[in-house]
Parts: structure tokens; C-alpha cells; sequence
């Protein structure tokens, strides 16, 4: 516990000090771990734990957002099992041939165990990108976790077989867990929205994480299932925001942790750089693989340098191996250091992964398929005049504010197929599309009516990548775009990035509650 003010500390430092050069801060927190390491520090108990809790309680806001269709996608369930198959036998036949003295222990066992161990990519990392991208929602963020998902049910069948033991016939009766859900569904709109709601989200990431253990799966598994129940609650969203700063703070001790793992030798060293080496084969497997599979090109490479990582699954897989003695300890440093190496590298890569799409396009659209899947068809708006980017909270007030006076005139647009189902169910305008994607604008069919775009989306990076994108609809159009905000620098970054006009809603809260007093005493 005395180390832990240290440990944050140089982790602030160092995080602070990566975002001012364009980097996000997980980059930061990792560079803390190995300083630490260097400077005589260990991994704590309390560490451990934290970071622990904060990958549980991730990938229960995982499966808040998770839409199950997404899961039955044969780029999803097909791409994760053959890129696994294709990855586990060309890297366990690399590495089996190598004549490094380091290698000089692995039989085809062991290299094949190793290449499952770096089969694997980081679920924390993905989500954490594409929060940081602002495009969670979209069909390429949804594509890569659904793949991870199936990577995470994959590592748990191997953990169940590693131990020789097939989990509890009780595990049968999770399957009541879908009747049940009713229950979950209930307690949480009687939970309020304020700390009840937070304390019932933490509940039921613990319940289902013991569950799950108790009847012999892997825990992580049980609170990503629990958080799927009770995705389609109009609460998930905000029971999701509550979660966020906490689960943030958390994982902070997982990057630390990574970094605390161990010292590398020298060869231990070399050897995890040229496992580093490797991962553009793995990247290009996947770019390869979902193209087959009719996703686009923009899709695809945005999907797949999101899973550009290894993961820290393989150091479960690892340690596994390890205490069954198939594997030496060494291995758990070398990849605790290639998967550190990877983040690094990996962060900045995704930050410019729009830039690297632009610059890589005409030879990425070689390989895309000539289908369309039907989230990627053409956005037809032939007859709007003004489009409302984001169908939330405050787009769907935007839009009814609007419609009385436009008609069909008036186009929503959100990237959630259920979202656009519901609004489409309640008379509203509104077609599915992702203002995100880099290739949207190309997308929309309008018959050059369009004046007006409305940013209204979730976040602000998600307002500031989509206020960028539609730089190309200004040049077919005489368009106008505003945005929403939170925060006057919000505004300004929006106003310097190419929006007409942003709109503070908490400033301008004020002013519209008291034009509302007004109109109603007169």
C-alpha cells in the first residue's frame, strides 16, 4: 500500500507527459510500469487486484453495448477461428525452426503453445482505442469485439482442457439466466440514476463473475454475459457512463502491471522484438480475412489495426503453461514485453489510422469485395435538406424540434440498427449510417438539396471525426454544419476543425430553462 502513491504518481507523469505529443495516455501508463520495474518496484497484491476488477468490470460495459447479431457475422465467428488456425500453424512452425538457443527447448507442442499464447489480442487495448476514436458503435469497432469474444471463448475452453476438468454439469443451468434477465431488467429502472445505479452495475459484475467461476468458466466470461442480459434496457447507456471513470481508473493498474511483470535479459529482449516483428503478418491475416468476408476496405484495415496487438490473454496462456511445466517462466517476460511493445506501438498507429487509410486507400480498395453487407450500403437521403448526425438523447429533441417545420425534409442518421429501428417504429425520418466512417460522405446519395448538418453524436472525438469527414460533402454541397459541445474549449476545438457553429448545451441550459419560465408565465 506505501508503494501505491509512488506508482500513481509517475503514472499522472508520465501519462500527462504522452498526451501532449499526440499519444494516448495507456502509452504513459505502460512506460510507468517498466520505470518502476527498473527502479527496484514490484507488482502489489492490491495492484493485482485492481486490475483484475478493472478488465471485469470492462468487459461487462462490453456487453452492455454488444449487440448479439453481431456475434452470428460470419467475419466475426468464422474470421476469429480460421485467423487463429492460420496464426497458431504459421508461428508455431517459425518458431519451432528457429536455431536460437533460446528456442532450442521447443518441441512442435511447445511452439504451437507459444503461437496460441500470440494468437490472442488485447481486448483492453481495442476497446480503449476506439473509445478514444469516438467510434465504439461503429461497425468495425463492433466486427473487432465481436472477434475478441470469440478469441476470449476459445482461451476458455483451452483453460478448462488445461486443467483436465470439464466445467460443472451445473453450468446447465446458467441457461436460466434468460428468463431471469427480466429480473436484472426491473432492478435496474427501480435503481434511479444516480449511485444506486453504479452500485447495481458493480453488483452484477460480481455476480456474474462468481457465477460463472463457481460452476467451473472463467469468470470475465460471466460479467461480459451479464452485461449482454440487460443490453437492450434503455438504461444501459447511462448505467455504461456511470461505470466509465471508475473502470478507467482501474485499468490503469493493468498497464502498470504489465510493466512490473519482470526485466527482460537481453535475449529475452531480442527475442520479444522479433515477436513484434511478426504482427504485421497477423494484421494483414485479418485485413485479408474480412474483406473476404464483404466488409469494406476502410472497415476491414480499421478493424484489424485494432487487433493489432498481443494480448493479455497469451500471458494467461502462458502462465498456464507454465504451471503444468510445458513452458518455462522466461516465456511469461518475453511476452509480457512483446505485448507491452505492441500497445506502444499500437496506439499511435491507431490515432493516425485515418490519415494511413487515406494515404493507403487506391491499394487497399484492390482487395475489397464487390458485396455489400447491408450496414455498408449507400445512405440514401435523396430529399433532405438537413441531416441530424446522431440520434440520441439530444438528436431526437434536435429532430422533433425540427420536423414540424422541414418534413421529410429532415433525415436522422445514427450507426445503432436498433436505435434506427426504434425511431423508424415511432414515425421518425431516420436511416442507418456511421458520420465516423471515412468513406460516409462518399456514401450519401442526395439529389443536392442538402444545406445543413447537425452534429449531434456521443461524444466529443466522435463529433470532432465526423465534423472532419464531412469536409467532402462541403465540396459537393453549400453546407453548414454545427455540433453540440459540453465544454467552451470543446467549442473552440470544434470551431478550429471546420464546424460552423457549436452549441454548448450545459451553457445554453440556462438560457433555455429561462426562455421556458418566461413563455410559460406569459
Amino acid at each position: 500500500m506505501d508503494q501505491c502513491p509512488i506508482m500513481i504518481s509517475v503514472a499522472f507523469v508520465l501519462g500527462f507527459g504522452v498526451r501532449f505529443v499526440g499519444l494516448p495516455p495507456l502509452v504513459g501508463f505502460l512506460l510507468a510500469g517498466f520505470g518502476l520495474n527498473l527502479a527496484g518496484y514490484v507488482s502489489t497484491p492490491d495492484l493485482e487486484d485492481a486490475a483484475e476488477l478493472g478488465v471485469t468490470i470492462l468487459l461487462f460495459s462490453i456487453g452492455l453495448k454488444l449487440r448479439v447479431g453481431t456475434l452470428l457475422g460470419p467475419a466475426v465467428w468464422a474470421g476469429a477461428t480460421i485467423h487463429m488456425a492460420v496464426t497458431v500453424a504459421v508461428f508455431g512452425l517459425l518458431l519451432f525452426a528457429l536455431p536460437f538457443e533460446a528456442f532450442g527447448t521447443l518441441d512442435l507442442g511447445t511452439a504451437a503453445l507459444v503461437a496460441l499464447a500470440l494468437s490472442f489480442s488485447s481486448t483492453v487495448f481495442a476497446v480503449k482505442v476506439f473509445e478514444g476514436q469516438g467510434q465504439s458503435a461503429s461497425l468495425h469497432a463492433q466486427t473487432a469485439i465481436g472477434i475478441l469474444i470469440m478469441q476470449d471463448m476459445i482461451a476458455v475452453v483451452f483453460l478448462a482442457a488445461s486443467k483436465g476438468q470439464l466445467p460443472s454439469p451445473w453450468a446447465v443451468a446458467l441457461l436460466a439466466l434468460l428468463p431471469g434477465r427480466h429480473v436484472l431488467k426491473w432492478l435496474m429502472q427501480k435503481s434511479g440514476h444516480g449511485e444506486l445505479l453504479l452500485l447495481f452495475g458493480i453488483m452484477m459484475t460480481f455476480a456474474g463473475f462468481g457465477l460463472f467461476e463457481l460452476v467451473g468458466l472463467k469468470g470475465d466470461l460471466g460479467a461480459l454475459i451479464f452485461g449482454m442480459l440487460v443490453a437492450d434496457h434503455p438504461k444501459a447507456k447511462e448505467m455504461a457512463g456511470s461505470l466509465l471513470g471508475f473502470k478507467d481508473l482501474l485499468l490503469v493498474g493493468f498497464f502498470l502491471s504489465i510493466g512490473l511483470h519482470g526485466i527482460p535479459s537481453i535475449p529475452d529482449l531480442g527475442i520479444a522484438l522479433l515477436l513484434v516483428a511478426l504482427l504485421p503478418f497477423k494484421t494483414a491475416l485479418f485485413f485479408g480475412l474480412l474483406t473476404r468476408f464483404d466488409l469494406r476496405a476502410r472497415t476491414s484495415m480499421m478493424a484489424s489495426l485494432g487487433l493489432s496487438t498481443y494480448s493479455e490473454f497469451g500471458l494467461i496462456v502462458a502462465a498456464v503453461g507454465a504451471s503444468t511445466g510445458w513452458l518455462s517462466s522466461q516465456w511469461l517476460v518475453i511476452i509480457a514485453v512483446a505485448m507491452a511493445a505492441t500497445f506502444i506501438i499500437g496506439a499511435p498507429v491507431n490515432s493516425a489510422a485515418p490519415a494511413i487509410y487515406n494515404r493507403l486507400r487506391s491499394r487497399l480498395l484492390r482487395y475489397q469485395s464487390d458485396r455489400r453487407l447491408p450496414e455498408e450500403r449507400p445512405v440514401y437521403v435523396p430529399n433532405a435538406e438537413v441531416l441530424v448526425l446522431g440520434m440520441g438523447r439530444v438528436g431526437t429533441g434536435t429532430y422533433d424540434a425540427l420536423v414540424g417545420e422541414l418534413g421529410d425534409r429532415l433525415v436522422g442518421v445514427d450507426v445503432n440498427p436498433d436505435t434506427v429501428k426504434r425511431h423508424v417504429e415511432n414515425g421518425r425520418n431516420v436511416v442507418r449510417g456511421d458520420p465516423t466512417d471515412l468513406d460516409f460522405c462518399e456514401r450519401v446519395i442526395n439529389e443536392g438539396k442538402l444545406r445543413r448538418a447537425m452534429l449531434a453524436l456521443p461524444n466529443h472525438r466522435a463529433n470532432l471525426v465526423a465534423a472532419a469527414e464531412l469536409h467532402a460533402l462541403r465540396q459537393k454541397f453549400d453546407l453548414v454544419v454545427t455540433a453540440t459541445a459540453k465544454h467552451d474549449d470543446q467549442v473552440r476545438e470544434l470551431e478550429e476543425n471546420g464546424v460552423d457553429a457549436a452549441f454548448n448545451l450545459y451553457a445554453e441550459a440556462g438560457q433555455g430553462y429561462a426562455d421556458f419560465v418566461r413563455e410559460t408565465l406569459d
